[in-house]
């Protein structure tokens, strides 16, 4: 038998184990899709905290905001929360800040903010944040929402760990605010016009969220803890 047909089957086999230029490409947009999509989630993360306003909610939002039903898993909310979390990570590594308070991703803000068609909104003149009488809101509205006195523990420290359980709270790196840290903040209008500023609003919304997510504040905690973000 002749020895040509078994050399061009070599051939052949080398030549389809060359990297075609297709290949290469291909490779490489491989490659920026596992290495670089943190760095694109983590864009969208601070993106995410400058929101401009519309000129108005889209039917899809009004839609979901008069359901309420805002409670379930969001995937791309979820990575945000992640993204932000790395990056506020990564900045106490870079700049040695171990051992500061841990409320150090928060800033707090001197006007409501808006966005999704909400117009950034002013603080009542003379108000000021009371993480006490917050924290007693809460604790009465707990059974309305099924929640036992166990519960309460959890749920404080949870709200301390996101907010400090002030109404005017914004993550710097996400854009989630108020005392339940919602992302973005507008979801909170299910709850009630006066989202913006009413301390008592943001916690109604945070219990439901809180139940439909994660049926109790422990069940919230412990995923915080886990993950860095509920």
């Amino acid at each position: 038998m002749s020895e040509r047909p078994t050399r061009q089957a070599e051939r052949a086999a080398r030549k389809r184990s060359r990297l075609s230029p297709k290949r290469v490409v291909i490779i490489g947009l491989s490659a920026v899709v596992v290495f670089g999509g943190g760095g694109f989630v983590a864009y969208r993360a601070v993106e995410n905290a400058n929101r401009p306003v519309s000129e108005g909610p889209s039917l899809d939002e009004l839609a979901r905001l008069a359901s309420g039903d805002l409670s379930g898993a969001d995937p791309e909310t979820d990575q945000l929360k992640a993204a932000a979390v790395q990056a506020w990570k990564a900045d106490r590594l870079k700049e040695g800040r171990e051992d500061n308070d841990p409320l150090d991703p928060i800033v707090v803000k001197e006007k409501a903010p808006g966005g999704d068609g909400f117009p950034p909104a002013n603080f009542p003149p003379g108000s000021t944040p009371s993480p006490g009488s917050n924290k007693a809101v809460a604790k009465e509205m707990l059974s309305s929402f099924g929640f036992g006195a166990d519960q309460w523990g959890c749920l404080e420290r949870l709200w301390h760990k996101e907010s400090g359980w002030n109404e005017r709270a914004m993550n710097r790196y996400s854009g989630a605010y108020g005392i339940p840290q919602s992302l973005p903040g507008t979801k909170m209008a299910s709850a009630g016009a006066d989202w913006q500023t009413n301390p008592a609003t943001q916690i109604k919304w945070g219990l439901g969220y809180i139940k439909g997510r994660y049926g109790t504040p422990c069940g919230a905690w412990g995923h915080s803890q886990a993950r860095g973000w509920y």
